[in-house]
């Protein structure tokens, strides 16, 4: 079993940056993928950002060269690093992982919400104009 808890999320004006973290514990392993995913209201959960147990890491177009998404292995936390914001950027953002065998599947999965066997509770992060 995997426990993901996120924090850093807070209101921001356009052209700010946040960071959002995901602390994972329990059984995360040696193999996982990890991503964050997010959600305003009336629309559906839409995957940001992903990193394999290897370092690799893929990014949505939207928020691609403005967000970074990286891993310490010591504390065993996911961090996102968000740069210039924009408004759309607002929602509830939330932590998701999968570990094991299952996980070597990151690329090709890991931007289906339903693939994912472990969700955080979320964060909310809004941006004014």
């Amino acid at each position: 079993q995997v426990q993901l808890v996120e924090s850093g999320g807070g209101a921001v004006q356009a052209g700010g940056s946040l960071r959002l973290s995901c602390a994972a514990s329990g059984t995360l392993g040696s193999w996982y993928c990890m991503a964050l995913f997010r959600q305003a209201p009336g629309k559906e959960r839409e995957w940001v950002a992903r990193i394999n147990s290897q370092g690799g890491t893929t990014y949505a177009d939207s928020v691609k060269g403005r967000f970074t998404i990286a891993k310490d292995n010591g504390k065993n936390t996911l961090y996102l690093q968000m740069d210039s914001l924009k408004p759309e950027d607002a929602g509830m953002y939330y932590c998701a992982a999968v570990t094991g065998f299952k996980s070597l599947r990151c690329l090709e999965n890991g931007g289906n919400r339903d693939w994912y066997d472990y969700w955080g509770q979320g964060t909310q992060v809004t941006v004014s104009s």
